[in-house]
């Protein structure tokens, strides 16, 4: 597949999928259309996906709604689709500009959420709800939690004063228990919600997760 800014691809019944066709050159994303989820490859390279409710019955929709990494919108005539809350909807027929408004609009919080939510081992950090997520539990955490989180991850071990010096804008050479007092503190925290010891590592040549 070549590669585009923002290809979307329409999931649904010959009706929907021909009536797309027909509107392709009126989008300001680029659409590919297909009528069987399951012989399409390399899922990860759309930016979103447009699905019918007809095809909400197929298993591999069914799996697709799942991942929740993917960017989603539900179509529908007159019948309301109950649940999906989570996930953008709107009803045919629909006009050109709207169509592209709800795309757009969707392929742009898609972005902002992959930007500010991402895996961690097992979890899942979102800073923009300040939460870490595994197993339906979440942990609300502070601003200099998140950045601790993000920094011991990224790294592979981190010592004290890298970490005051970057968190805490410290100087080289101070000398204070900030750093082992937050870690304390979280540590606790996330044993509490996740019965988890060992989130946060320390060894000889600093912090890790």
């Amino acid at each position: 597949m070549n590669e585009k800014k923002n290809i979307i691809l329409a999931y649904g019944n010959k009706e929907f999928n021909n009536s797309l066709y027909e509107l392709r050159n009126y989008l300001n994303f680029d659409l590919k259309i297909s009528d069987n989820l399951a012989n399409t490859k390399d899922k990860d390279n759309y930016k979103g996906f447009l699905i019918h409710q007809d095809a909400l019955k197929n298993k591999e929709t069914q799996d697709l709604i799942e991942e929740n990494n993917k960017n989603k919108i539900i179509v529908y005539y007159s019948k309301k689709i109950e649940g999906f809350d989570n996930i953008e909807k709107f009803s045919l027929p629909i006009a050109v500009n709207q169509l592209n408004e709800t795309v757009t609009n969707n392929i742009i919080s898609s972005v902002f959420k992959s930007n500010s939510s991402f895996k961690i081992n097992n979890y899942r950090l979102d800073k923009n709800s300040r939460k870490l997520s595994k197993n339906n539990k979440s942990l609300e955490l502070t601003e200099k939690e998140i950045k601790l989180i993000e920094l011991l991850y990224k790294k592979n071990f981190t010592k004290k004063k890298e970490i005051l010096s970057i968190i805490w804008k410290y100087s080289d050479d101070a000398d204070t228990h900030t750093v082992e007092t937050h870690i304390y503190r979280l540590r606790k925290k996330i044993k509490e919600i996740f019965n988890d010891e060992f989130f946060i590592k320390s060894e000889k040549q600093g912090y890790t997760i």
